[in-house]
């Protein structure tokens, strides 16, 4: 299942977000599929087991209550200052604010904001992105089934 790729309208799926949301979000750079970007007409993007993760985590946030351009600021962050897998950090928001806490250490992700604080495991992402794909996989060939007609 890591080793496979995942067609943009099917990693739509899988992470719950409309086919336009992740389009925007690979032609603005939150996040680009790592397997194939698309290339002009009629190239398809491919994306990776990780990249659906780092989709997944974008939805919770903006779930949330996470402004996208906060959201933007977190990741870039994240990908700049985190040594470890960004779906096992565990991320503190408040209204303005993304907090990354590595062990016993926090940092501020967006650098500004304060309010009422919310914690946001990541750590049941990737069970929730391996059930969708298992899900997806069983309605992928519930549809490709055809059945066959008998000789006469």
């Amino acid at each position: 299942m890591k080793n496979q790729g995942f067609l943009c309208k099917e990693a739509a799926e899988i992470v719950g977000v409309t086919y336009r949301q992740i389009d925007y979000w690979a032609r603005t750079d939150l996040v680009k599929p790592s397997l194939a970007t698309a290339r002009g007409s009629g190239t398809r993007r491919m994306y990776s087991y990780r990249d659906l993760l780092e989709l997944r985590i974008i939805k919770k946030l903006l779930d949330a209550g996470i402004r996208l351009e906060k959201v933007r600021m977190a990741f870039e962050y994240l990908r700049k200052n985190s040594d470890q897998d960004i779906a096992s950090a565990n991320l503190v928001i408040s209204d303005d604010s993304v907090v990354l806490c590595e062990g016993d250490q926090l940092f501020d992700a967006v650098r500004q904001g304060q309010g009422v604080i919310n914690v946001l495991p990541l750590v049941g992402v990737k069970d929730d992105v391996d059930a969708s794909i298992v899900a997806f996989g069983k309605n992928k060939l519930a549809v490709t089934k055809v059945p066959q007609k008998r000789a006469s």
